[in-house]
């Protein structure tokens, strides 16, 4: 099979790059090309930082901001409401200019080159997470911080002079 046919073949297995592509092509992309992502710094009304528990193969254990890699013809305000609505169970107010531009290299190669957007961002008063069936150590555990974490995901020291 030549490059155009793989292509093809490949294209085809996509049935629309808005939403987001299937698992083993999203792993041959973030090979071959920095994924731009956006992070968001949610404060409160005490200006604690709202981290979440993260544990997977490419970062490790630990908490980290929550944030989502940019879909194909995305903005980056949906993508910003998108990652609040499915980490934070709630809409976010933020900024609409990013407070830090990143760039980060990661030791895997896949998912192992990012252009990260940090952005402020604030909940509604009084909002409190919801972890009902989770622990505190399991992935999605969303907790308040008065300071930075020592077990902060190495991926997001670049962000804690911000937490």
């Amino acid at each position: 099979m030549n490059t155009t046919e793989a292509i093809t073949v490949l294209e085809q297995a996509i049935s629309d790059p808005k939403v987001g592509l299937p698992e083993e092509i999203f792993k041959l992309v973030s090979r071959l090309t920095p994924m731009v992502n956006v992070d968001l710094l949610v404060k409160d009304e005490q200006n604690r930082i709202l981290l979440a528990w993260r544990d997977d193969e490419y970062s490790g254990s630990g908490w980290h901001i929550p944030g989502g890699i940019v879909r194909f013809k995305e903005s980056l305000e949906n993508r910003i409401q998108q990652v609040a609505m499915s980490e934070l169970k709630t809409e976010v107010s933020f900024n609409s200019e990013p407070i830090s531009l990143n760039q980060a290299f990661c030791n895997p190669n896949t998912r192992g080159h990012f252009i990260s957007l940090l952005y402020n961002c604030t909940v509604k008063e009084g909002f409190q997470p919801d972890n009902t069936g989770i622990s505190e150590t399991e992935p999605g555990y969303l907790k308040w911080h008065e300071s930075c974490p020592n077990n902060l995901i190495q991926v997001h020291d670049m962000y804690k002079s911000y937490i």
